[in-house]
């Protein structure tokens, strides 16, 4: 097999394996038997277990993120240069949701590799997550085109508030169903965003941050 080939089977083999059993339960040697390769291809190829890893989930978030300022672009160009809030959250949560969520996406590969991701935090994955944020900065400073004079934290505080929801959302759409006794559709992923940015807008509107008060004396009675 082309080298090219054996790298795209390996890729292939674990993306499969992880999405159906998660990273702990599945070793190398499980891979190496799903891609019908040997094991000194894939040490020559990614070099661990941990990279291998690595390779898929930032293939995947590269796209995601590409999506996602695509989407960002194209509603501050619409807003001449100035995106509404509401849009910006939207560019941010959508691209999430939709590959991950809804009967046309999380039956994937893809997406049931990332849902993975999410629920399980192994360390390969968390490096990059916590490496990775140059993407969210250009959300972050679309935000203070959108609210200028806000303070930074507040933006920050929302724009982790409106990922971690999206995630969560993700994580625990099961229980989430069986909860609301089916009354919340986790099919209808359209409905799912907007309600995420309708709570993120909330609240970043009510958590302005008040002024510290300047230490002084306490004034006598």
């Amino acid at each position: 097999m082309p080298s090219d080939q054996t790298r795209s089977a390996i890729l292939a083999a674990a993306e499969r394996l992880y999405a159906d059993r998660g990273f702990g339960d599945v070793t190398l040697r499980d891979i190496v038997a799903e891609a019908n390769v040997n094991l000194a291809a894939v040490n020559y190829h990614f070099g661990s277990k941990d990279e291998l890893i690595a390779e898929l989930f930032v293939t995947r978030s590269l796209a995601t993120n590409r999506e996602r300022l695509n989407e960002l672009k194209a509603a501050e160009e619409n807003g001449g240069g100035r995106a509404p809030i509401e849009q910006i959250f939207r560019a941010l949560v959508g691209p999430t949701l939709r590959g991950c969520l809804g009967p046309s996406s999380e039956g994937s590969t893809a997406a049931r590799f990332m849902i993975r991701a999410s629920i399980e935090s192994v360390p390969p994955i968390r490096r990059i997550k916590n490496r990775e944020v140059d993407h969210l900065r250009k959300f972050i400073a679309a935000m203070r085109r959108a609210m200028p004079g806000r303070d930074d934290v507040d933006l920050y505080w929302g724009l982790n508030f409106a990922l971690a929801m999206s995630h969560h959302t993700i994580r625990e759409k099961e229980r989430l169903t069986k909860l609301s006794e089916g009354q919340c559709d986790l099919n209808d992923v359209q409905g799912i965003i907007d309600r995420v940015v309708s709570v993120s807008v909330m609240a970043l509107a009510g958590s302005e941050t008040p002024a510290k008060k300047t230490p002084g004396k306490v004034a006598a009675r």
